[in-house]
């Protein structure tokens, strides 16, 4: 069942946690009855008290913990694995201004053995918004991880008229990419499988091409020196920061935001970063981007999906006691969006 206590009299939570991953973290995680809650004794002062009540999960909730020893060494077990929570309010920090009890929230939380997976979740404003009235928990609660990686992408870096690529336009961080690069007054060429252009379409997308069937850099290589921006989300083609000097403007940038946990892929991402032009590397400007938390983008992401500027794209959405399997749709790398996980019942 699931904790109706108030905050006061709360002594633990539901929660799903793992102490190891070995073969994957949906065959590891369980669900605990009495799991400790994500503060001791007091909240801090900063502090905002969230009950879950829908989480979307990304590829970081399962690649930290299945890195080993680097990934212990950076969470601590037993731990709740969960970035991105929507819910509402139970208690906030004597110091917390701008959220009350029984407030609408949305947010993001950095890797910490008190993941959303948790029935409750400790939030601090630099990562927590109101959800705005007419819009869902469940849609805000896949903005966070996702909606801002996007946003830190592409909004400090393009103008009105730019032209954008973004690579992988179908899953959780392409959608809002799409959706975000046309609030902003953006031209945008995106990469996704047939059975997906048409909902690249939808979000906006001005050009589609089909990375079964066409060569991706070869494709963009023939449109000559006109994009501004590219956003990869896969990692691949292998060749794709090299080929965009030859469609990327001198002064553009290719921001990294996605690479498969696998050697080549590993081989691609350091040959990006370290490889010198005169030594077979691309000569343009090359980020691998951290997600930040940011309270303003948050609400502006949050405003524009208000208005009806950008949607959230959902693939399915899993009782919490589904949460294994919803990991287990999220590592096949086909969903649609954002995979998203209820809150506890």
């Amino acid at each position: 069942m699931a904790t109706n206590a108030s905050p006061a009299a709360l002594k633990s939570m539901r929660a799903w946690l793992y102490t190891a991953t070995r073969g994957g973290i949906e065959k590891n995680i369980k669900l605990v009855p009495d799991a400790p809650l994500p503060f001791t004794h007091t909240l801090p002062k900063d502090g905002i008290l969230v009950k879950v009540h829908h989480r979307a999960l990304n590829p970081a909730d399962y690649k930290f913990p299945e890195m080993g020893l680097v990934g212990r060494a950076m969470i601590s077990t037993p731990a709740s694995p969960g970035m991105d929570f929507s819910g509402v309010v139970a208690q906030t920090g004597e110091a917390v201004n701008g959220f009350g009890v029984g407030d609408r929230v949305f947010g993001r939380i950095p890797p910490n053995k008190f993941g959303t997976l948790g029935e409750y979740v400790v939030a601090h404003r630099d990562g927590c918004a109101i959800v705005p009235e007419g819009v869902s928990l469940e849609d805000a609660g896949c903005i966070p991880t996702a909606g801002m990686t996007a946003y830190q992408c592409i909004a400090p870096n393009v103008k009105s008229g730019d032209k954008v690529f973004v690579n992988g336009g179908s899953g959780g961080t392409g959608t809002f990419g799409i959706q975000i690069a046309k609030a902003l007054g953006c031209h945008v060429t995106t990469s996704c499988s047939e059975k997906n252009a048409e909902l690249c379409r939808s979000l906006g997308a001005d050009e589609v091409i089909d990375y079964t069937k066409e060569k991706v850099s070869e494709v963009l290589k023939a449109k000559g020196l006109v994009y501004q921006l590219v956003v990869d989300n896969v990692g691949s083609p292998a060749d794709l920061h090299k080929a965009a000097d030859h469609f990327l403007v001198p002064d553009g940038k290719f921001m990294q935001v996605g690479v498969e946990n696998s050697l080549s892929e590993i081989k691609t991402l350091m040959a990006r970063q370290l490889l010198p032009s005169f030594l077979g590397g691309g000569k343009r400007k090359w980020v691998f981007l951290m997600v930040q938390n940011n309270h303003e983008q948050l609400e502006q992401i949050a405003t524009w999906m208000k208005e009806g500027k950008v949607k959230a794209v959902i693939d399915e959405t899993f009782e919490y006691e589904d949460a294994p399997k919803a990991f287990e749709k999220l590592k096949t790398g086909r969903a649609k969006g954002k995979v998203v996980v209820k809150g506890s019942a």
